[in-house]
């Protein structure tokens, strides 16, 4: 049998679902405690908010000015650190970005005015803008289209282990630092946390691979495999041969010439306004639901810690579940839409329960679910979409766009609470994911129109409508 029969066979045979077990393995544990401590170091200072102006004098519009410039850095750094991880590879760009936020999140131990508060948490965002993004870009360099939302899912899941983990890690470790001398507890615990990014970053530097061909833990033949799965996935999607695709052409347009096109293409405008819909809304559910439980029952601050833990677990097991089917299935339009009805269906059930504690926490568990299985779907459609020449730029711009409605989210809750009350903001919230599933399909519909991704190639694409139905 010839080499190229063989890999065919493997292919067919579950090989190549054992070689990417073995990427999913060696990669995906790192990079999600990164992402894990990247969340971290994003919220410990809205923990340890009221110590800092209770010990600096600092008024409460300071702190809000404070994630203002954070998410001000992240969306404009967000394509500039793509493009940067794309050229240097993800070994150094991830040590410089991580030995970054490390340097940051110390050095906000030791702030004493608010504009000295403005520029670190700035730097903050400048460090962390290509993390999430440039991972996402990475991802596409192991992992084919087919197998992809799953792939995200399992990385994404970390945030929500994080936000479950944040609150409970950071109380025990400014209780356990607080007696310390020499700095005030909410210090010790802006430095405690600075250490772990300074060690991941230079063990994932020694770790990791930028590419499959640079993996020794692969066999050359292995290495193969996964390089012509790669090259056959990227000409199905966009037509030609089953050749490797040539991704270094010295004919190709410039950073700025593909921004501009992607920015006057309407349908990656869309998939960034729906990815902005779905960040604010999360945002501001991860926000204040540990108020909404509080309002909900009357139990005592343990039983309430337990309680808040259901939706984030419920979440991760959703997303999980939804992005494998997704793959499975090669399928992601309905499931994305499917999500943002169950996020919009769980909140509208907490509604109907009046407060009574069961049913609204399995609407806001429901919710989570939907929420949390949303966003690694979607940027899975947006690499779907895009050429190898555009994903750099096209991930980071989607995801910029979630970073603003991240900055929004809690501040829309808030204001909407303030207006009425739960039920009045959950409201918003419902209406908020189901425009979000509007948005993508109109999204895809425009993208029908120039043909999908695997319309050249004559193939039935489920992620948009393709040329038969045009």
């Amino acid at each position: 049998m010839s080499q190229g029969a063989t890999l065919l066979h493997l292919r067919g045979a579950a090989g190549m679902d054992a070689i990417y077990r073995k990427i999913s393995w060696r990669l995906l544990p790192l990079l999600m405690l990164c992402c894990a401590v990247a969340y971290l170091d994003r919220v410990n200072v809205d923990f340890v908010a009221r110590h800092i102006g209770a010990s600096l004098a600092f008024r409460e519009h300071v702190h809000s000015w404070g994630m203002a410039a954070f998410f001000i850095g992240y969306c404009v750094f967000a394509v500039p650190s793509n493009l940067l991880l794309e050229h240097l590879g993800t070994r150094k760009m991830l040590l410089r970005m991580m030995l970054g936020w490390a340097a940051c999140s110390a050095a906000s131990a030791f702030v004493r005015s608010p504009i000295e508060f403005y520029l670190i948490r700035f730097l903050l965002g400048v460090f962390e803008a290509g993390f999430f993004p440039g991972v996402i870009l990475y991802l596409t360099w192991w992992f084919p289209s087919g197998r992809r939302a799953r792939a995200i899912a399992v990385f994404a899941a970390s945030t929500l282990a994080a936000v479950m983990l944040a609150t409970p890690l950071s109380s025990a470790m400014l209780q356990a630092l607080t007696p310390l001398d020499l700095f005030d507890g909410w210090q010790w615990l802006l430095l405690a946390q600075a250490a772990p990014p300074l060690v991941l970053g230079i063990f994932a530097w020694w770790y990791l691979d930028d590419r499959p061909g640079d993996a020794e833990w692969l066999s050359s033949f292995e290495q193969q495999m996964v390089a012509q799965d790669l090259a056959r996935d990227e000409a199905r999607r966009h037509g030609g041969s089953d050749k490797d695709v040539d991704v270094d052409d010295p004919d190709a347009p410039s950073a700025l010439a593909v921004l501009w096109g992607l920015l006057r293409d309407r349908t990656m405008v869309l998939l960034g306004a729906a990815n902005l819909l779905l960040t604010g809304a999360g945002f501001a559910i991860v926000h204040w639901s540990p108020a909404l439980l509080q309002r909900w029952t009357a139990s005592d601050p343990g039983q309430l810690a337990l309680l808040s833990l259901v939706p984030g677990l419920a979440g991760i097991a959703g997303m999980l579940a939804i992005g494998y089917d997704s793959d499975r299935r090669r399928e992601r339009r309905g499931h994305f839409v499917a999500s943002t009805v169950l996020a919009a269906g769980g909140l509208g059930l907490a509604i109907a329960a009046d407060g009574m504690l069961a049913w609204s926490l399995a609407g806001l568990a429901l919710a989570t679910i939907g929420i949390a299985s949303a966003t690694p779907l979607l940027l899975a459609i947006a690499t779907d979409l895009l050429t190898r020449g555009q994903m750099a730029i096209g991930i980071a711009f989607v995801t910029s766009m979630g970073v603003l409605g991240g900055a929004f989210g809690p501040a829309l809750g808030a204001r909407l609470l303030a207006w009425g009350d739960t039920a009045a903001m959950l409201a918003a919230l419902v209406g908020t994911y189901l425009a979000a599933g509007l948005v993508l399909l109109l999204a895809l519909r425009l993208a029908s129109r120039r043909g999908g991704p695997a319309s050249q190639s004559g193939q039935k694409d489920k992620l948009a409508r393709n040329s038969d139905q045009r």
